[in-house]
């Protein structure tokens, strides 16, 4: 049997086995297998297996295949000649295989995706890439991609480095620019390569019309010297038969006028086949010159469009800085409108307050100016009353004494037509009496008819009153009215030397009381 001293062993050498076969792992070659938190330093596995220590060790992945990475400028890039530019490429970059340059990009990349590691680097290469723009020209940017792109590998070598990048290659795809420079430049190349062929054919046309005209040498000198071995012939035989003397003469002159006529005729084809030479060097020329105006033309039209896209540029430059300072001024304007419209605020609240003081004043002087004309009045109604109880208290000899101070009054009111009168003419009167009299009798007629209407009304006799202090009154007939002795008839133009019993109806109520009726006899 097997003892329980070797099961254990066994036991715990398979637990172990198992435990080291569950941390068994393989990277694959495009990827590092990051295992750590055992050992000091990371143990990296590329394209070979290891063992993790489960529960005491971790695996991350690292992508370490290649990369492509869209670098293209957002915004336009000025060049060192001043024109802006948009720039398109593409950048190969993996991350470095040996142990630095995977152990910096550890830190950055780790267990990331070759998307996500390639939107990491654009925003670098970017920027590295505006940083070369600015450096070329427009020129240099088209003509020598080359050296454009190896100048951004060398520059963003550098940065890539440090987070352990290495750029494989980089290609430029696209160039453009804002205002068609490029296109430009292009027409300017076809507008040289036209004069360039132009001009070719200009050289091809001169060196047809010279060989046209050493060939109508040729011909002429020909013809020329067939016209002397004619004539050689033609002396050779006038030679032979001068025997015949006339017949020799006569062939002598009809060969001399035969060969002048030859002569002339070949002399004339001559002169027309030269100006006909002429006539097309001319046309040629013509058109050569034609040609040249019309490449020149392009070129001014080239240039014009050109300067008038860069001043249409400066225009609208000028037109944004200029929106923008009225922007901002507005802003100004607007700032210094709110703070004036508070403070016109706080004016408005302490003049609203002045004015709440000042009203609560004015209704404080009025409620006491109310409050002072309530209590006239009472005292105003206190005296009426009072008067009108002492106007209850007077007997008939105070009444009679308040007549007799008005009487004045009544006469000059009776008197006043009087003396309204400028001038009167009399005429004589009844009874053989005068005018005069009779005018001036009216006024105690007037005051007797008013003195018996008083009495019949009032029941009070004026005229027995104004005769109460007469002797005859006092003596013979007994008429007493208390109160009156100093107020008679005498004094009623002076009442302001009366006594005070003749103004004061209560002092003359009182002496009335005394004295309440007359005796007659």
């Amino acid at each position: 049997m097997i003892s329980v001293e070797t099961i254990i062993p066994a036991v715990i050498i398979v637990g172990i086995l198992l435990i080291l076969m569950s941390g068994y792992v393989k990277a694959p070659p495009d990827k590092a297998f990051i295992i750590s938190g055992f050992r000091k330093k990371p143990k990296i596995l590329i394209g070979r297996a290891g063992i993790k220590v489960p529960f005491l060790e971790r695996l991350d992945t690292l992508y370490l295949g290649q990369m492509t990475v869209d670098i293209k400028t957002e915004q336009s890039v000025p060049t060192t000649d001043f024109i802006n530019v948009n720039v398109d490429a593409v950048a190969k970059v993996r991350i470095s295989p040996d142990g630095e340059g995977i152990e910096k990009a550890s830190r950055n990349f780790l267990n990331k995706k070759a998307e996500q590691i390639a939107m990491d680097l654009q925003d670098s290469l970017q920027g590295n890439m505006r940083e070369i723009i600015g450096t070329l020209t427009l020129k240099d940017i088209n003509t020598n991609r080359d050296s454009f792109s190896d100048q951004v590998m060398m520059k963003a070598a550098k940065d890539m480095e440090k987070l352990g990048i290495e750029i494989l290659s980089c290609n430029i795809q696209n160039v453009t620019d804002e205002k068609g420079l490029i296109n430009d430049l292009g027409a300017d190349n076809t507008s040289k390569i036209k004069k360039d062929a132009a001009i070719a054919k200009a050289q091809a046309d001169r060196d047809v019309a010279i060989a046209q005209a050493e060939a109508n040498k040729a011909a002429n000198d020909a013809r020329v010297l067939a016209d002397t071995e004619i004539a050689q012939k033609n002396n050779e035989l006038a030679i032979k038969q001068s025997g015949l003397k006339v017949i020799s003469d006569t062939k002598k002159a009809e060969a001399d006028a035969a060969y002048e006529i030859q002569k002339q005729e070949q002399q004339k084809n001559i002169e027309i086949a030269t100006v006909n030479a002429q006539i097309a060097k001319a046309e040629r020329d013509s058109e050569l010159k034609k040609q040249e105006v019309s490449v020149m033309q392009q070129s001014l039209e080239a240039e014009i469009n050109r300067k008038a896209d860069a001043e249409k540029y400066r225009v609208e430059q000028e037109a944004a800085a200029d929106l923008s300072k009225r922007q901002r001024e507005a802003e100004a304007r607007k700032y210094e409108q709110e703070k004036e419209a508070e403070a016109k605020k706080t004016v408005a609240d302490a003049a609203k307050y002045a004015a709440e003081q000042e009203a609560a004043g004015i209704r404080a002087k009025y409620e006491a100016e109310a409050a002072g004309i309530a209590l006239k009045g009472r005292a105003e109604a206190e005296a009426m009353e009072k008067k009108a109880e002492a106007y209850q208290k007077y007997n008939n000899a105070a009444i009679a004494e308040m007549l007799i101070r008005v009487l004045p009054e009544i006469a000059g009111e009776i008197a006043r037509p009087l003396s309204q009168i400028d001038k009167i003419t009399i005429i004589g009167g009844a009874d053989q009496e005068n005018g005069v009299s009779t005018i001036a009798s009216n006024v105690p007629v007037v005051m007797s008819k008013l003195f018996a209407s008083m009495k019949e009304t009032t029941g009070i006799d004026l005229g027995e009153i104004m005769r109460a202090g007469t002797y005859d009154a006092k003596v013979n007939r007994n008429v007493h009215v208390t109160g009156l002795e100093n107020c008679g008839a005498g004094q009623a133009n002076a009442s302001d030397r009366m006594p005070d019993s003749c103004h004061d109806p209560e002092k003359q109520a009182t002496n009335s009381g005394k004295t309440s009726s007359a005796t007659k006899e």
